[in-house]
């Protein structure tokens, strides 16, 4: 897969301190890494970077949305996502990507490739389960929400209830009389 040049960083030619990059993530950054799973997405991502003299430090924080399916209803609606991650990024002998939040790149590079990073944060901040807010507070309207209610097993105490010839009902009384 060929790196998405607008997310290489050439660290090079930036001063010591503090340096601020945004982004705006869409649809078609997906289809890049050929990730289905979104309809349709508008994420803001702000990536500070802090030049240090052996070193950097980047800091990524992500907002916005990403539409997605309902798992109960197969509804699109848009989730919201917010993510922060800091990156720590080291000079050595060789490439090491091993640890989490510590990347090491050869001596003599001169610039870094962010994108898998804010794919990872992006797709990482999507809850595992996935609810129409309408089906949390009862207000979406849907012919699934109806089937599910109407297939769904009732309470074993209202079935009791239902069920129970009256005259067992007085001899329940004879029991709790004693």
């Amino acid at each position: 897969m060929k790196p998405l040049k607008e997310f290489t960083i050439p660290f090079v030619g930036l001063k010591i301190g503090k340096h601020l990059f945004e982004y705006k993530i869409e649809q078609a950054f997906f289809e890049h890494f050929e990730y289905e799973e979104f309809n349709g997405v508008n994420i803001n991502v702000n990536v500070v970077l802090e030049k240090k003299a052996t070193l950097l430090e980047l800091h990524f924080e992500v907002s916005g949305w990403v539409n997605v399916n309902c798992d109960v209803t197969n509804e699109p609606f848009n989730q919201i996502i917010e993510n922060e991650f800091d990156l720590v990024v080291n000079f050595g002998d060789e490439f090491n990507d091993e640890y989490i939040d510590i990347l090491i790149v050869p001596h003599g590079t001169y610039e870094i490739s962010i994108e898998q990073y804010i794919y990872e944060l992006i797709v990482l901040a999507v809850p595992t389960k996935r609810i129409h807010p309408g089906v949390e507070d009862g207000t979406l309207d849907s012919d699934i929400l109806k089937k599910l209610e109407e297939l769904s097993p009732r309470l074993k105490e209202d079935k009791e209830k239902e069920d129970i010839d009256p005259r067992w009902n007085t001899l329940k009384k004879l029991l709790t009389d004693k």
